[in-house]
């Protein structure tokens, strides 16, 4: 499918004869395909690739693998993300003030399915900090709710809600990320539909909804935070035009980040909006798709005092004394966890983010959060699913069994295992030492308690 005609003279113009052409030839050509490993599952990848220069997780590789049939990836060992994408991570952690300085922030990701930055996000903030991965579409919203789940620091909130319901949360959030929904342009190689739907109007209409976005979003950045806005498309109108508008709105409460690095390398075009700096990515000079990213910080008092909405509503309930003392036995630190109940299910999280997740649940829509334990029957936890994921979970509370690819794909897809594999009860299956899910046996039948929404089905 050719490239938009209107979208090709624009580009031309814009860049010149030569890099525009080029620039239009290599939207032309088969897309590479990256990795990001979760360094807290995984220290390295298995496949023929290269490391990706900003991101010291991400590997672009040289043939794309089946993912699908691959239990590392639906162990959430590693996220198929793209590498321009990556780039978020690396301006984000060196914005915060490098790796140590951005443990235990909390950050807010505005339009955040399918999850790629936000999981990376919640790798750079560690398991202390908290990221609020928000999403408006409901269905888009459960697949990043899954991708939370697998990652399984458990530091992550997944919300679905319009942008104007976190005006509430004044200066909550260490760092603020709009990742806004664009007209593509950067994803005409990977996605036929960018280019099908593409068009003039479209790009005015995505530009007003970015500047709308972006207004809200950072009204819940606290004073001396991080402010992140980012497209995947090229124009103007949507990229430098809505940080033009940011800066003639609030540009006396904005300030410039300390310098950015970008080795030349690395083939990323770096620029200046006011205070904000700007990277663009141009997949003739990179090996990544098309990106726009512009960062500043928030001026003002850094202890200024956070506004988080009162909570009405007591959505979310504390365990008793014995549900908790069971709850403990399946985490590794009990001690550093807070365990309630919302809806049927019991959830944990980190103590120190209960406040934020108390406040959330009472005036916004929650949709995922923390961990989800299971539910608790005649003194003893059923596990969920997701709690298999959970990086904190104490492996040793049950029977482990290690399988091979076919019994993993098997369990994947809720086929038949064979009983004699599994010890009486529940326990935890693993492939290559990570955790997939668990298994009840009960005499010679075997429940599997992988979820249907989850599972393979090819």
């Amino acid at each position: 499918m050719q490239l938009p005609e209107k979208f090709v003279l624009r580009m031309v113009e814009e860049l010149g004869e030569e890099q525009g052409h080029k620039l239009c030839a290599a939207l032309m050509t088969e897309p590479s395909t990256s990795v990001r490993m979760n360094p807290y599952k995984i220290s390295q990848c298995s496949w023929d690739g290269r490391r990706i220069g900003w991101s010291s997780d991400g590997y672009t590789l040289h043939l794309r693998p089946s993912f699908t049939l691959d239990p590392l990836f639906h162990g959430g060992a590693y996220y198929v993300q793209e590498a321009s994408s990556q780039f978020a991570g690396y301006v984000m952690q060196q914005a915060l003030g490098g790796a140590n300085e951005s443990r235990g922030r909390k950050i807010l990701d505005m339009c955040a399915a399918p999850g790629g930055k936000s999981t990376h996000y919640a790798s750079i903030v560690g398991e202390e900090g908290l990221v609020v991965a928000n999403e408006i579409n409901r269905s888009r919203c459960a697949v990043l709710a899954d991708n939370a789940r697998k990652w399984g620091l458990g530091n992550m909130i997944v919300t679905c809600n319009d942008s104007s319901r976190y005006c509430a949360m004044e200066g909550v959030f260490d760092a603020v990320a709009v990742d806004a929904p664009c007209s593509g342009e950067g994803m005409f190689r990977k996605l036929d539909e960018a280019r099908e739907q593409w068009s003039e109007a479209n790009v005015n209409m995505c530009a007003e909804r970015q500047w709308e976005i972006l207004q809200n979003a950072f009204k819940a950045l606290r004073a001396g935070g991080v402010l992140l806005y980012s497209t995947c498309t090229f124009n103007r109108s949507e990229d430098e035009g809505v940080v033009e508008r940011m800066m003639e709105s609030k540009g006396e409460e904005l300030e410039s980040v300390p310098k950015i690095e970008v080795d030349p390398s690395w083939g990323v075009v770096c620029g200046e909006v006011g205070c904000f700096q700007t990277f663009r990515f141009f997949p003739h000079n990179l090996a990544g798709e098309g990106m726009f990213m512009a960062i500043a910080k928030r001026c003002g008092e850094t202890n200024a005092k956070q506004k988080l909405p009162k909570v009405k509503r007591q959505i979310i309930l504390p365990v008793d004394r014995k549900s908790k003392e069971e709850l403990s036995r399946w985490v590794k630190c009990p001690e550093q966890m807070r365990f309630f109940v919302a809806g049927e299910t019991i959830y944990g999280c980190r103590t120190e983010h209960y406040q934020v997740l108390e406040s959330l649940s009472s005036a916004l829509s929650v949709v995922y959060s923390g961990v989800a334990m299971g539910q608790i029957f005649k003194g003893k936890l059923k596990p969920d699913a997701s709690l298999a994921f959970y990086v904190g979970l104490a492996q040793d509370v049950v029977p482990n069994c290690e399988v091979g690819l076919d019994d993993a794909l098997k369990f994947l897809r809720k086929q038949d295992l064979d009983a004699a594999m599994f010890e009486d009860g529940i326990n935890l299956v693993k492939y290559d030492a990570l955790p997939l899910g668990f298994v009840k046996r009960v005499g010679n039948r075997v429940n599997n308690m992988y979820p249907n929404s989850l599972r393979i089905l090819k």
